[in-house]
């Protein structure tokens, strides 16, 4: 069973846009592959795909820093494990 950051009760922050990038039009999608605990913290975190722009990556890595996650499990023990976070940013 893999890691999970869905579950309602984590209260996951939205990543903040950066004003720069909002004010250069700057979207795109990063692709986060972070290392769960057992506990549900992110150990480690690597770009998986970047947005195109430095910014965002950086901004989607301190938001995603800060999570917390449902911890994978495997035989319904809690195992560390990677799991794939997608972050958009699109200007609305």
């Amino acid at each position: 069973q893999l890691p999970s950051s869905d579950a309602a009760y984590l209260n996951n922050p939205r990543p903040g846009y950066p004003s720069i990038s909002r004010r250069m039009g700057e979207q795109g999608k990063v692709l986060l592959r972070v290392m769960v605990s057992e506990q549900g913290l992110p150990q480690q975190i690597e770009i998986k795909t970047s947005s195109g722009y430095e910014r965002l990556d950086k901004a989607a890595i301190t938001s995603v820093q800060r999570w917390r996650f449902v911890p994978g499990k495997r035989n319904g023990v809690p195992e560390a494990m990677w799991y794939i976070v997608p972050i958009n940013f699109v200007l609305e």
